[in-house]
């Protein structure tokens, strides 16, 4: 296992490609449990059989460190295809919102419930008593669903092969859940990007793609953000805590 050709680093994690393969070294801020979890995760969408996707070869310590070794895809992602395609953006967003729209069609009942992740995640904000207690109840009150939430579904977690294939990365958020928080999720993580027309654009595509009334969507994002803000990005506090501290966001 080589560990010489890093192609991306973020926080508290370097990928590395070894051929046909690629290993995510996780730092110690990453508990044995939570790299666990993740293969974990990862390993139960395998299972389903019908989603693109790299798969899992094993779970290892590399210089101390938790590492996942998997698949390494060929290929573009959407994000790069969209920054050298702009005339081509309104076709990149309806093949990206296919790939979401298939994967929500998926079932996989072992995975945690979106709704309690929320709820946790809520729990461990830092947002006012009064807050979390209004976002508690939103979540409370939205119905059961179970379908395969991705969790992180960017145009940069999707990669184009050369022959036209789709394949998704990075399952380490996935639960089972209401397609419309991971709408929310995608249109607060462009945004954060700072992509807002591609947000918007994409939101259009969503809501009428899947017959979803677009407030469904926007009832979700206070709880998206109040989800993120627990990461604790500096430059992202400001734009969470105004999404998540509103009653209604419009």
């Amino acid at each position: 296992m080589k560990l010489d050709n890093i192609i991306y680093e973020t926080k508290g994690k370097k990928i590395y490609r070894d051929g046909d393969k690629v290993i995510k070294v996780f730092d110690e801020s990453f508990s044995k449990a939570a790299v666990l979890n993740e293969a974990l995760n990862q390993a139960r969408v395998e299972e389903i059989g019908e989603i693109k996707m790299p798969k899992i070869h094993e779970v290892t310590v590399v210089d101390g460190k938790w590492a996942i070794v998997s698949d390494y895809i060929e290929g573009k992602t959407m994000a790069q295809l969209m920054e050298e395609n702009p005339d081509n953006i309104d076709e990149i967003i309806d093949k990206f919102v296919d790939i979401q729209i298939d994967i929500l069609s998926k079932r996989s009942p072992l995975l945690t419930d979106l709704r309690d992740k929320m709820q946790k995640k809520i729990s461990s904000s830092k947002l006012d008593a009064t807050i979390r207690y209004e976002l508690h109840n939103r979540v409370n009150g939205m119905k059961k669903h179970n379908k395969v939430c991705h969790g992180d579904f960017v145009p940069s977690n999707v990669i184009i092969t050369p022959v036209g294939d789709a394949y998704v990365l990075d399952w380490a958020h996935v639960t089972q859940g209401n397609g419309a928080a991971d709408a929310a999720r995608t249109y607060l993580m462009l945004t954060l990007e700072g992509k807002e027309d591609i947000a918007k654009k994409y939101l259009d595509v969503y809501c009428k793609k899947t017959d979803t009334a677009k407030q469904l969507v926007q009832y979700w994002m206070p709880i998206v953000a109040a989800s993120q803000s627990v990461k604790g990005i500096p430059e992202e506090q400001e734009l969470l805590m105004s999404w998540a501290t509103i009653a209604d966001y419009q």
